[in-house]
């Protein structure tokens, strides 16, 4: 099965570790992110993994090859001329995302850690659901934060707020966020390899976050909670 882990961030918030290094090797408990991420998902059964670099793009690539990429197949999606953000870093590795088996890829962030388990998640994708297209499972939990996907009664994406600010965004002309319910995004995503044309005529630079919510009208993407589960995100350095 294959992943797409996004590996390209310059991990400003973990300066000054990222001023020498990516975030992406980063230790943790003396284990690099990626190293983490890598044998975690060969544990749910994954072996081949798509990595997107830009950061100190060298330094990825040479840690693959020292440890030959685990065992697993491991395409480098090169970013060193400009970096995509989570959108457009996923469009920019199309070619190498396309023919994914079952017609679909795990997005693992690099600097999520969790005790899910991926492969319950991965087994609940569905390519059709509710009656229309479904492009996207997003894991989601109930941790306090202060950006959160907002669901209707069936799971279904629906919109996006900052509690902080108070900012709400919906295709819905008429979006009530109160009638919806909050959860977080956890940074670990199933997507059907059919999103990969809807995203020929975005701008090089884009959100996923804001792709899925222009979508949510039209295609089913849905958020599975991740009741019970552990998700750390390891980019703070208070973790």
């Amino acid at each position: 099965m294959r992943a797409f882990i996004p590996s390209a961030g310059l991990g400003t918030r973990l300066r000054p570790l990222t001023d020498t290094m990516p975030k992406a090797l980063v230790p943790v408990d003396g284990v690099p992110m990626l190293e983490s991420v890598i044998r975690r998902l060969q544990a749910a059964g994954y072996d081949d993994f798509v990595i997107n670099v830009h950061h100190f793009a060298d330094q990825i690539e040479d840690f693959l090859a020292a440890n030959d990429g685990f065992g697993s197949r491991c395409r480098i999606s090169d970013e060193r001329d400009l970096l995509r953000e989570t959108g457009g870093g996923i469009r920019h590795a199309a070619q190498l995302l396309f023919d994914a088996p079952q017609g679909r890829f795990l997005v693992h962030n690099v600097d999520i850690s969790s005790d899910v388990d991926i492969r319950a998640f991965d087994a609940q994708f569905e390519r059709y659901g509710a009656g229309r297209q479904h492009i996207a499972d997003l894991l989601v939990s109930e941790r306090e934060t202060s950006r959160y996907l907002l669901f209707d009664d069936s799971m279904q994406l629906a919109g996006w707020m900052n509690v902080a600010t108070g900012e709400v965004r919906s295709p819905q002309a008429d979006f009530d966020p109160s009638k919806c319910r909050r959860a977080a995004f956890s940074g670990i995503y199933n997507l059907s390899t059919d999103i990969l044309p809807l995203m020929q005529d975005c701008p090089e630079c884009f959100s996923i976050v804001d792709f899925l919510l222009e979508e949510c009208s039209c295609y089913g993407i849905r958020g599975i909670l991740a009741e019970g589960a552990r998700v750390t995100d390891l980019g703070k350095k208070a973790q």
